[in-house]
């Protein structure tokens, strides 16, 4: 390849130029089609791939043909078990978004029936959650109040479940699904724990019987409205809670400690709602201060699509409402059913998911349902329970409807209070404080952001609780890229492996080089931070080579290898670095620039400008060429020009 009296190493090759639409193609697979989803569309008959776009769209065509009756079974029990869980929490959790406790048990029904065919979970139990319910009555209830203006404020919950669902629908269909994952572990964490603090606070209404209530979702108002009512505060409510609230824990904690025994803990609120009926009724407690859940009609979900308030003047409302819940559902949603495929060694597609929420939420707003999702403990005691497939939701939703026609007069003395020991006991799960902890141990920044989440709902407001925690993530993104690390490099002795310095001591630094290693892509947003970054590394690299007597620096080797494009920005940026180390003798060096990076550097000639020689592989070969340079021609190293480039070994880099 050249003169074998050099030793220089092999020059980095330019990736052949591609036709535009080519790139265009290549870029918009790899962002929204990255698993490639119509591979199995390739060289299929149209028949075919008819029948295979039917099963894309609609799972359970895919599955159904293998099911099997043993399958049935395990569903059946799964089925059965949670339904136990979805009637009073249903109940429960329409009460939270202020709602008409039936609302909860159509919301059980039909979503959980379209999430079974569009679904590709096997584990995700569909059901109503308790944050969606506590934003329906902050944002909503902000505007409607739900007591004077009850059949309104139903049409704009509806609306705001049409909306959630439109908006999951289109993420699933446009291969949106990362914009999800803006929403981070720890503004998840924070967010949760503090819409939980909330809902326990408000709950405190049903355990001490109290009758008017603030409509606010901040700790200060609900305190205000509870400490300034305490001559209205009933004992015989308040016994009969924590009595219940109790034996809910106590369920739980036996559950965790014998697993075999999950079943206790899942069937503890159906039970609490029986046994307090059953008290209720037989002590007349509804004179004397408990509140009871009252009449509930008979009959299978009404329609409810002339309900959908497109011409309200509050659809505004509506739709921010809808946004902002089906977002938050979304999240929830696919990470619990990525969570559990995990168990089950099984993958599920995120971009299904959205399509299946978004469609049964859809449904769900055409048919008096609210908001539904796959909350977490619904799906881990179906996981529990040993389910198979999504028939388990079917199953589910059959007992909703024999309970809708002919079950619902036994809820008639069911007492609030237990509904509210019910949302206690299951939002106390959701405050994870070992999390916070174990954020604060890892990451402090992180640990901000979860408790920036969790201050601001409940100090503030759900929604700016929310607002502040995606705002600090985001800052914290635009940060990390306005602003990469750099680190010297040093060699580890009697290696040619490069590392940081800082993060191996006794890595050496190579006398007359500085290697700067750059870990991000260079954009207009961090270019000329990167520019003075540079300078100052060389500032402070020829400092120490004064105070310590070393010899003078001569070279700057860039180690590219972290940065996976670049912009016009960072162009100007490495030759404006270029002209000032040509100002100050010293040779700038580039080593292992990936495709992209190259790309660039060749059409905008910035490698004519350096040289294709100044280019090299690996770190070790551009030390070992500027080693040689050094070594061999004893002259300045900016004003030789390079042999031509032959192969480089190992030993001629040591």
């Amino acid at each position: 390849m050249g003169n074998s009296d050099y030793h220089t190493p092999r020059g980095v090759a330019v990736p052949p130029p591609k036709p535009f639409c080519w790139a265009v193609r290549t870029a918009l697979k790899e962002t929204f089609f990255p698993d490639d989803p119509f591979r199995q569309f390739k060289n299929q008959p149209p028949s075919r791939k008819f029948v295979l776009g039917l099963q894309y769209l609609m799972p359970i065509l895919e599955w159904a043909p293998r099911y099997t009756f043993q399958s049935f079974k395990s569903d059946l029990v799964a089925g059965i078990t949670i339904a136990s869980l979805a009637v009073p929490q249903g109940i429960s959790y329409a009460n939270l978004a202020s709602l008409p406790p039936i609302v909860g048990l159509y919301s059980s029904f039909v979503p959980p029936l379209i999430y079974a065919m569009f679904g590709s979970s096997r584990d995700v139990a569909v059901g109503t959650i308790a944050v969606a319910s506590l934003l329906l009555t902050s944002m909503i209830g902000g505007v409607v109040n739900p007591y004077e203006n009850p059949k309104l404020y139903f049409q704009l919950a509806v609306t705001a479940t049409f909306f959630s669902g439109v908006l999951q629908t289109a993420l699933g269909l446009l291969r949106l699904g990362f914009i999800v994952d803006f929403l981070s572990h720890a503004t998840i964490v924070g967010f949760m724990g503090g819409a939980a603090t909330i809902v326990c606070l408000q709950q405190l209404k049903g355990m001490l019987g109290l009758v008017h209530f603030t409509r606010g979702t901040d700790m200060v108002s609900v305190l205000k409205s509870v400490f300034t009512q305490v001559h209205q505060w009933r004992w015989e409510s308040a016994v009969l809670g924590c009595l219940f609230l109790f034996f809910l824990l106590l369920t739980r904690y036996f559950s965790k400690r014998k697993p075999a025994f999950f079943w206790i803990n899942a069937m503890a609120p159906l039970m609490s709602v029986i046994l307090g009926s059953i008290l209720v009724y037989l002590t007349h407690a509804e004179k004397h201060g408990v509140q009871v859940i009252g009449h509930l009609k008979k009959g299978l979900n009404p329609p409810s699509l002339s309900d959908l308030a497109f011409g309200s003047p509050y659809l505004v409302t509506a739709i921010k409402t809808g946004a902002v819940t089906g977002i938050i559902a979304l999240a929830e949603g696919i990470a619990v059913g990525r969570s559990f495929s995990m168990f089950k060694n099984y993958h599920i597609d995120g971009n299904k998911e959205m399509i299946a929420f978004g469609m049964m939420n859809i449904a769900g707003s055409c048919t008096s349902c609210y908001l539904t999702t796959g909350p977490f403990s619904r799906t881990a005691v179906n996981f529990n329970a040993g389910c198979k497939s999504a028939v388990s939701n079917i199953v589910m939703a059959t007992a909703v409807m024999i309970t809708l026609l002919f079950l619902t007069p036994l809820f008639h003395y069911t007492p609030l209070v237990v509904l509210s020991s019910i949302i206690i006991a299951a939002m106390l799960g959701l405050i994870d404080y070992e999390a916070a902890i174990h954020l604060w141990k890892v990451d402090k920044f992180d640990f901000v952001v979860c408790m920036s989440a969790y201050i601001g709902v409940v100090f503030v407001s759900v929604e700016i609780g929310l607002t502040i925690a995606v705002t600090m993530s985001m800052l914290r993104l635009l940060l990390s890229l306005a602003r990469p690390r750099t680190h010297v490099l040093g060699n580890i002795p009697n290696t040619m492996t490069y590392r940081s310095i800082d993060q191996y001591p006794n890595a050496n630094t190579v006398p007359g080089m500085l290697i700067l290693h750059i870990d991000a892509p260079i954009y207009f947003a961090n270019s000329n931070y990167l520019r003075e970054r540079i300078t100052r590394w060389i500032y402070e690299e020829e400092d120490r080579v004064k105070s310590c007597g070393e010899a003078n620096l001569h070279y700057v080797i860039l180690d590219m290898s972290a940065v996976g494009s670049i912009d016009t920005s960072g162009m100007s940026m490495l030759d404006e670095v270029k002209k000032d180390l040509d100002k100050r003798g010293l040779k700038l060096v580039l080593a292992n620039p990936g495709s992209e990076v190259m790309k660039k550097l060749d059409k905008t000639e910035f490698i004519q400008n350096i040289g294709q020689e100044w280019i090299y592989l690996t770190v070790g070969e551009a030390v070992g060429a500027c080693n040689f340079m050094l070594h061999t021609c004893k002259r300045t190293p900016p004003t030789l020009s390079m042999p031509p480039a032959v192969e480089l070994t190992a030993q001629d880099n040591v």
